[in-house]
C-alpha cells in the first residue's frame, strides 16, 4: 500500500471517529443529558477513550463542536432550499416555514437547537444570521419596514424557539399549519400587507429530506 493510500485511510478513519463523537454528543445534548462522563460518550460513539483525546481536549469542547456542527448542517440545508429565491421577503418566509417543519422532520437536530436556544439566537451560524441577512435585504429592497433589526431578531428568534417547543410538546398539532400561521403573522409585523403575507405563506415549498 502506498504512503498516500495509507494517509487517506487514516484521514477517513479520523473523520469517521470525529463524526461518531459528534453524533453521540448531539444525542446527549438533544436529551438534555450533558453531565455524562466522557467514557459514556465514547461508548455511545463506539470508539476508544484514547480516540476522544485525539480530537477534543475536553467534554465541553466536544459539546461546543457538536452544536456548531448542528448549526452548520441546519444552515446549509436552509441555504440549499432557498438558494434560487430573488425576493428577500419570500426567502425569509420560506426559510422560517422550512425551519418550523424541520422541528418534526429532524427532531434530534431540533432539540439540540432548542436546548441551546438563548445562545443560538445571537449566533453567527445557523438560522439567526440567515434570518438577519434576509431581513436586512428585504429592508434595503423596500419590502420590510424595520426600525431596529436587533429587536426584530429577538422577536423572530423567540417565535421560532417557542414554536419548536410547542411542536415537541403537542405532537398531534399540524406543524405545517402552525408554522405558516406564525410566519404569516411575522410578515405582517415586518410590514407586508395581510393579503401578501397570506399568499407568500401558501406558496409550495421544496421537500426537505427527512
Amino acid at each position: 500500500m502506498t504512503e498516500q493510500a495509507t494517509g487517506d485511510r487514516l484521514t477517513r478513519r479520523k473523520a469517521r471517529t470525529r463524526a461518531a463523537l459528534l453524533q453521540a454528543a448531539r444525542t446527549f445534548i438533544a436529551a438534555g443529558n450533558t453531565n455524562v462522563p466522557i467514557l459514556e460518550i465514547t461508548q455511545a460513539a463506539d470508539v476508544g477513550m484514547g480516540s476522544f483525546y485525539n480530537h477534543f481536549e475536553s467534554k465541553e469542547q466536544l459539546y461546543q463542536a457538536a452544536v456548531e456542527d448542528a448549526l452548520d448542517r441546519y444552515g446549509a440545508l436552509l441555504d440549499e432550499l432557498t438558494a434560487e429565491l430573488g425576493d428577500p421577503a419570500l426567502a425569509f418566509a420560506q426559510s422560517f416555514r422550512l425551519s418550523g417543519r424541520l422541528h418534526r422532520l429532524q427532531p434530534e437536530l431540533s432539540r439540540v437547537l432548542l436546548n441551546n436556544g438563548l445562545t443560538l439566537a445571537a449566533s453567527e451560524r445557523g438560522l439567526a444570521p440567515r434570518a438577519r441577512r434576509d431581513i436586512e435585504a428585504a429592508v434595503a429592497a423596500g419590502r420590510f419596514t424595520v426600525r431596529d433589526p436587533e429587536l426584530t431578531m429577538v422577536t423572530v428568534a423567540g417565535a421560532m424557539l417557542c414554536l419548536g417547543r410547542l411542536l415537541h410538546d403537542q405532537p398531534d398539532r399540524d406543524a405545517a399549519a402552525a408554522t405558516d400561521q406564525v410566519a404569516e403573522d411575522l410578515l405582517r409585523m415586518l410590514g407586508l400587507a395581510a393579503d401578501e403575507a397570506h399568499e407568500l405563506c401558501r406558496r409550495p415549498l421544496p421537500e426537505p429530506a427527512a
